[in-house]
């Protein structure tokens, strides 16, 4: 089950077809061969079938190329990353995030892998916040608080699809409604989540849309690891890293925000010039396992797109900036993974085989009034965008 969204590769095959030729002087062979040399190196979407859930609802797996030859795929399950191949300094394309094979593997149990997460991602302190002076419990998943969305949270739920015109690029829009009361959260959702990758430049942008019948917390965020190396060519210890942040929110030992912002200069939490992950990742204060899994507060505020990291793997040359409209960006060193998991490789998912930069609003920030603010109002529209721009030197 194949079938692909181009416009103007259908128009290019249809002027092959009838004879049409540009330049009444070039021939019919020579336009075919132009056009079709053009078919094949422009944007497009490729939709194919994933697999199925256990109750048979069909997940699609849609397939985004650009003239660059990056490749991105995007599946209707959790609205999930599975894949993007970026070229190294010598033109080399690789898949640079972690992730599966098969379906049946994203539908056990796993650390979020390439997810959307929501309705808020990070953590809510003991599962519960007041709104208008109402008590919410929400379900708790991760000890005693809750984490990502709940126990099935956006992560864990079937979006539907569907392939967009993006300007010469490729582009795939996923929508959901989350229902009233779903996971505890007040009011009805409406989401979508709109991936797209331009024709001219090799980055994947992400924009999220949200509205709400009722007052509800929204902090949506793509739970993407990479290991700008290559999946499954080890840790990530070697990347260098530059975030734009002066300051941080410290966690407590369930790495819960105790609310505080404080400066990262003079600690082993700045990397408001390039450090190496692993350079002091020893050093790193908090709970075990070890390593980064904190909240930067960015200095462009939010609001506008701005760069807010950048990532180069010196090996291979390959260089990740991330431009986001929000005000906070979560650097997680992937400290959990034990080698239980086994990636698209076939090579076992160790400690630090990935990383992660979620851009998002602060943690906790429903039980934080000096953090801002993750509530939407009815007849308020939820818009952030965030962008992985790719290069190489």
């Amino acid at each position: 089950m194949k079938s692909r969204f181009s416009l103007s590769r259908t128009l290019a095959v249809w002027a092959v077809m009838t004879g049409i030729v540009a330049c009444g002087s070039a021939s019919p062979t020579t336009a075919g061969q132009e056009a079709t040399k053009a078919a094949a190196t422009e944007a497009r979407v490729e939709k194919t079938l994933f697999g199925k859930t256990a109750d048979g609802t069909p997940i699609e797996l849609y397939t985004l190329k650009n003239a660059k030859g990056m490749v991105v795929k995007v599946m209707t399950y959790g609205a999930i990353v599975t894949e993007v191949h970026v070229p190294d300094r010598t033109g080399k394309m690789t898949d640079v995030v972690l992730g599966f094979n098969r379906l049946d593997q994203y539908l056990g149990t796993h650390p979020y892998f390439g997810a959307i997460v929501g309705r808020v991602a990070n953590r809510i302190a003991r599962g519960q916040f007041t709104l208008n002076g109402k008590l919410y419990k929400l379900a708790t998943n991760n000890g005693p608080n809750h984490l990502h969305g709940g126990l099935k949270g956006f992560d864990k739920v079937v979006w539907k699809a569907e392939p967009l015109e993006a300007g010469g690029g490729a582009a795939v829009r996923l929508s959901y409604v989350s229902p009233d009361g779903d996971e505890g959260y007040p009011g009805t959702l409406s989401v979508t989540v709109t991936y797209t990758l331009p024709g001219d430049r090799n980055e994947l942008r992400i924009d999220y849309g949200a509205t709400t019948d009722r007052a509800t917390p929204v902090n949506l965020s793509s739970h993407i690891y990479f290991n700008l190396a290559g999946e499954g060519t080890g840790d990530i210890l070697g990347h260098e890293v530059m975030l734009a942040a002066n300051a941080y929110t410290p966690v407590d030992d369930a790495l819960i925000p105790t609310g505080k912002i404080e400066p990262v200069a003079g600690t082993v939490m700045d990397f408001t010039t390039p450090h190496a992950i692993g350079e002091r990742i020893a050093r790193v204060p908090g709970a075990p396992p070890g390593g980064y899994d904190h909240n930067y507060v960015l200095t462009s505020g939010g609001g506008t797109l701005a760069l807010a990291a950048r990532v180069k793997e010196p090996k291979s040359g390959r260089v990740m900036e991330v431009l986001t409209t929000e005000p906070g960006i979560q650097f997680y060193t992937g400290n959990f993974l034990d080698g239980t998991l086994t990636g698209k490789a076939g090579v076992a998912y160790r400690k630090h085989a990935g990383f992660c930069l979620e851009t998002q609003h602060f943690p906790d920030s429903v039980n934080h009034p000096n953090f801002p603010s993750t509530i939407l109002e009815p007849g308020k529209t939820y818009k952030t965008s965030t962008v992985y721009r790719f290069s190489a030197d």
